[in-house]
C-alpha cells in the first residue's frame, strides 16, 4: 500500500475523536469537540471526508447519515508520522530527536525512571541479538 498522505492538525483532532468513539457522525464529532473550539458542521464534514480519502477512516451509511470509523490503527498513525518527521527534520536519523526532547523536555522523576527501564530493556534485547 502506498504511503498515507499526513494529517493536518485538525484531521488529526478529528481522527483522534473517531478512534476516541468508535464510529462516528459528523455531528458526534463536532459535539465531542472542545466546547471553546470554534469549528462549524461543514468544516467536521470536510476534514473526514479527507481523512476518508486519505485512507484513516471508512464511512457506511447508515439511512442518510454518514458513519465513520476507523481504518488505521492510532499508534500505526503516530508511527508513520514520526517516522515522516524524523525524516523530515533529521534525514532519517532519531538520535537527535530523542536528544533534544530528552535535554529539553522537563520530565518527573517517575518519566526518567520509565525511560531507564526502556533503555535497560533495549540493553537487554541488544545483548541477545548477539
Amino acid at each position: 500500500m502506498p504511503p498515507r498522505k499526513g494529517l493536518s492538525r485538525g484531521e488529526m483532532e478529528v481522527a483522534r475523536i473517531v478512534w476516541d468513539l468508535r464510529q462516528a457522525s459528523v455531528r458526534q464529532v463536532l459535539e465531542a469537540l472542545p466546547s471553546d473550539r470554534d469549528i462549524d458542521f461543514t468544516t467536521v464534514q470536510t476534514y473526514l471526508r479527507r481523512l476518508e480519502e486519505k485512507g484513516y477512516l471508512n464511512v457506511r451509511l447508515d439511512g442518510r447519515t454518514r458513519i465513520y470509523s476507523p481504518r488505521v490503527r492510532p499508534q500505526t498513525v503516530i508511527r508513520e508520522s514520526v517516522e515522516d518527521f524524523v525524516d523530515l527534520l533529521f534525514a532519517g536519523d532519531a538520535m537527535p530527536l530523542v536528544k533534544h526532547l530528552v535535554e529539553e523536555q522537563k520530565f518527573s522523576p517517575e518519566d526518567i525512571q520509565h525511560l531507564r527501564q526502556l533503555l535497560d530493556r533495549l540493553e537487554g534485547e541488544c545483548d541477545n541479538d548477539t
